[in-house]
This record gives C-alpha cells, structure tokens and sequence, in this order.
C-alpha cells in the first residue's frame, strides 16, 4: 500500500528511472499501459496517475503539478477491468498494489508495479510480444527489439537455454583432449562414479553434452556441449557472436595496456573449458595463502580464492551465449572485473540476499560442479559476499545494464574506507565531514573511489531502501558536497572538489558553552551550530535521539530562537538555521 506520505517522499526523493507520473485526470492514459510493460520487464516502478511531470523543471518545487484523478472508483475498475483483458499478456500485480488516495487536497491514482518474474516476461500489449513489449532506460519507455523479445522468452524457461540440439554439430566438433582432461578431473572429483567406465559418447550424453531427438531420431551436441568441450572453430561457426577475454592490468610500465592476455590467438582451443582452467591460475596467483594446516596437510586454499572461482564460474554459467557480447575477466591491482552478456534473470537485491540461483545454464553449472567449481545451488553469491565481508573490503557491486545487455561484477580488494580515502574526505570538506552520519560518509567515500555513485549502487552498499538512499543524496547536494549530474531519468553524483569549506568551523573542544541556561538537547544543538556553522530539522532529528521528528526539532529550535542564540536563514528554497 502506497500512502500520501509515500508519494510525496517519492516526487522528492524518489529515483525517476522508477517513478513515472501521467496526467488521466479524466481517463486511464493510453500509455500507462507501455509504462507499465516496461516496468515490469526491467526493475520494477511506480505509476502515480494525476499527476504532470515536467521533465525540463529542475526546481522540485515546480516539477510536477497535481491534476487530480475525476471519479477514481470508476478509474481504478477501468483499470482492473483492462489489466485481466488481452490488453495485457499478463497481471503480476495484487489488490495491494493499486489504489488511490488524497494528497494535499488532490486525488492520486497509484500503481506499484513489480518486476515481472522471468517466467512471465515478456510482459507485453495488445497480444503482439514483438510490437508490444516495453523496456525503461534513462529516456524512458521504449520498444523491445526483437533481440530483447527473444532474449526474454528464452530465459522463461526453467530448463535454462544450455540443452538444445545444435543441428550438424557431431562428435567430431569434440576436442578431444579437452574432453579427455575434463574426464580425469571428473575421476578425480567423483573415483566410485559408474559414468567413468563409459565411452565419450555416451559419457556426453549422460552430462547433457550429447542428446538424441526421441521423435525425429536426429542426434548431436547440445549448447553446453560445444561451448564446453568443442574445438575453437566449431564454436566460432555456431557462435561467432561471443568472444572470450582475459586481461591483467596490474603493474603496468608507461604505454602498456595489459601485463598479460588471454584471447583468440590460435594457440589453444577455445572453449569454455579451456577458458576457465587457463584464466584461474592467473586470477589467484598473487592472493595471499596463509600457512595453514588441516591435520597433517598443509590447506592452501582461502574463502578469497574460493569467491574469485565462484565469480569466474558464474560469470560463465549466467551468460547469454545466444546475444552478442563479451566474457571478460580483468585483474587490476585493487580487485577483479567479471562481465558477461545478457540481463540477470533475478532482481540484483534478490541475488545479494542469497539462497536464489536461476542459472541460465544449468547444464554448463552442473559439469562445472561435478569437478568441483561453483557452490550449491543458490550460495554461490552469498560466498562472495562473507569472504569480502570478513576481509573488510568494500561490497562487491553486481550491475545489471539493461541497455547494453550485460552483467559486471566487480570485486574490489580495498577497504570500505581506507586511509587515503578519509584523508581527502577531511581535507575536502573539513569538520563537516566528521558531523555526517555513518551513510553519509560511506556515500562520499564511494563516490570517492568509485569516481561517481548512484542510488542503485548505494542500495546494495547501505543497505536501504530506495527513498531512503535519496534523501541523504538530497541532502548532500543541497549541502552543496555531491554534485548531481543528470542524463534524461537517471542521475549519477560526483564529489564537488570545489568544495568551500566554512570559515566559522572549529573544534568542539574550543567551544564555550553560551552562559545563557540551556536544558541538554538545546545544548547539544547549540555546539552542533557553534562547530558547523548551521544545522537542519532533519540533522537535529539524526542528532538527538529524544527528537524523533522534524516537528519536534523545530520546536527545539525556536526555543534558541526566542533566547536570541539562532536565526532562521532561507537561501533560495532551502531553510536552515545559524548563528544570531
């Protein structure tokens, strides 16, 4: 349920990507409908019907102009009545998630829209998935291409899209020392297993490498087959739209791109096996392995070497051999880049909370666990997750780019806060820096090292939710220490560099306390203005734990006020409070 507080935090603070307002003062617009496709095939949003936006205003205050919805009981049945029509391919939304309310005295239609479950996308109009499927990007609402509809459809199926029949592709596309190091390693994992007795055909087939058509009696290689054990040029005839790369950049001289590089250089076969068993080694050669025994055997595996396997694996089990695009593995000095073709299937904030796996390639997944790479179903991330955790490094960031189609993962080997970033912090901003919340500063600092941040990237940092990562951005922008940059419905910010800092801050321990009498609250207020040089309501209620809103902060404060200690200020539509 949405209330009237809900949508005003939204039309503040809320991410525009996500959020889209229509006018239907005295009709379901037409368009709701392709919003609400799009919505459903990307990350999900909010539909807020009476509402006009006017996307040139930058003034929040002027942005968006109440129409009111005219007769919303009949509205919100036209709605209902449509969405469970062939209007729409499917309705994922529930009694809860529509409805309508007052705000301000204005009547407001809203719609919260999920994303759609992979099983049911595309979600599409006017029963034509090619025409009437929708995305959201930056711009907004825009068509499906035809790549994208036969993407999703592919992904609807929990049978992953690894284990078709490739026609004309035979035992003879098999590398067969490949196939012959795999099943070693296969012994070696799995010694007792009766699989190990029988012929490679047969073995193939009993992994879902091989498969016979049961109706027409045609045979061959799978996907997952040829991609995992085929020859290099079988692989490039069937899928010359994917490419395999591995770059180290770390310790480079003046002019050079890369220390090392795996690619297509004709000196080994190249398929996903391959691929994996060559890039591993580089990857952890130079993790640090602790002496360390189990019994009377030296153990030198670590949870970081393990997360960095993991990685490599799903990067490769999630991927979309059938879209054009890149497997690439990048070592830099501070951490690992893992980035593969296709949309994830699951929302980002479902993968981070773990025991969730849809792999694209369930075949592929299961001949990697069979030889021991990649963890159970659905614990592969959260291991990511607790060896970064326990080695205090900064949370990995799994971005999932709808426009271009490809997934990254970065893994960043660098503290959450490290020394370097603090020291630019302070220096940057002064006192002011050290009176933020805890979230505050791990916004600037990811700003910092990361060169810009976005709500969706702080969200999986924080921990929060959506609005609530927008207003502490509101804040710092208004505090003039982040800058927001724009680019239509998406915002980025930066650290402003140019930061002034305030010739009034001092330290707190030069601080006197004023001789007028002060209860604790208002002193605590008071020294928070002498060190600053001004504060908010929203700061005071951050401040002081008694003071649980913004109205009773501004009661404190007028108590300041009439002792002749503060000063209401207003710069433009900002309202803070300084030194009298």
């Amino acid at each position: 349920m949405i209330s009237s507080a809900d949508i005003l935090e939204l039309l503040k603070y809320g991410e525009r990507i996500s959020l889209e307002c229509k006018d239907s003062r005295n009709e379901i617009s037409k368009s709701v409908w392709e919003t609400y496709s799009a919505f459903a095939n990307t990350c999900g949003g909010v539909i807020l019907l009476g509402i006009e936006e006017h996307m040139s205003e930058m003034n929040i205050e002027k942005r968006f102009t109440f129409t009111d919805v005219k007769n919303p009981e009949i509205r919100l049945k036209e709605f209902w009545d449509t969405i469970n029509s062939n209007k729409v391919s499917a309705n994922i939304l529930l009694d809860d998630n529509v409805g309508y309310c007052d705000v301000n005295g204005h009547t407001v239609l809203w719609i919260d829209v999920p994303q759609a479950d992979y099983k049911y996308k595309p979600v599409y109009i006017n029963e034509n998935p090619m025409k009437g499927s929708f995305k959201r990007n930056h711009e907004g609402d825009y068509h499906c291409t035809e790549e994208e509809v036969k993407a999703m459809l592919r992904d609807s199926s929990d049978s992953g899209i690894d284990g078709g029949l490739l026609d004309g592709f035979t035992m003879d596309d098999i590398d067969l020392n490949t196939l012959k190091s795999y099943r070693i390693e296969y012994e070696h994992h799995n010694p007792d297993h009766v699989w190990n007795g029988v012929e490679d055909k047969e073995f193939l087939r009993n992994l879902g490498a091989y498969t016979v058509d049961r109706t027409t009696r045609r045979e061959g290689l799978t996907t997952a087959g040829l991609l995992m054990f085929g020859k290099g040029l079988a692989i490039r005839e069937r899928f010359d739209n994917i490419r395999m790369d591995y770059l180290d950049q770390t310790n480079l001289s003046a002019g050079r791109r890369w220390s090392d590089r795996l690619t297509y250089d004709g000196s080994w076969e190249n398929n996903l096996y391959n691929f994996i068993k060559r890039i591993l080694p580089k990857l952890v050669s130079d993790l640090k392995r602790p002496f360390k025994l189990e019994g009377m055997i030296r153990v030198d595996d670590t949870a970081v070497h393990k997360a960095v396997r993991e990685a490599a694996v799903n990067m490769i089990i999630h991927a979309d051999y059938h879209s054009t695009g890149v497997l690439k593995v990048v070592k830099y000095d501070d951490g690992f880049l893992f980035s593969n073709p296709g949309n994830l299937k699951l929302p980002v904030q479902a993968i981070y909370e773990g025991g969730h796996s849809v792999a694209r390639n369930p075949k592929i997944q299961n001949m990697f666990r069979m030889i021991g790479l990649g963890d159970n179903i659905g614990s592969g991330f959260p291991t990511i997750l607790k060896a970064w955790g326990e080695e205090n490094w900064r949370q990995p960031d799994l971005y999932d780019d709808q426009e271009l189609h490809q997934v990254e993962l970065r893994l960043w080997m660098v503290s959450l806060m490290p020394m370097e970033c603090t020291d630019y912090l302070c220096a940057t901003f002064g006192k002011t820096y050290q009176y933020l919340k805890a979230e505050e500063q791990i916004i600037l600092a990811t700003a910092y090292l990361e060169d810009k941040v976005s709500n969706t990237r702080l969200q999986s940092v924080l921990g929060l939710q959506s609005i609530e990562i927008g207003r502490l951005l509101v804040d710092l922008v208004d505090r003039n220490m982040l800058i927001a940059e724009k680019r239509g419905r998406w915002t980025t910010y930066r650290i402003n560099a140019e930061y002034e800092i305030q010739p009034e801050q001092m330290n707190l321990a030069d601080i006197s306390i004023s001789k007028v009498d002060l209860n604790k609250t208002d002193q605590l207020i008071y020294q928070f203005v002498q060190a600053n040089g001004m504060i908010t309501t929203q700061q005071v209620v951050d401040m002081i734990d008694t003071i649980s809103t913004t109205q009773g902060a501004s009661v404190a404060i007028n108590r300041l006020i009439e002792k002749g200690l503060l000063k209401k200020v207003r710069q433009g539509r900002h309202v803070f409070y300084a030194m009298n």
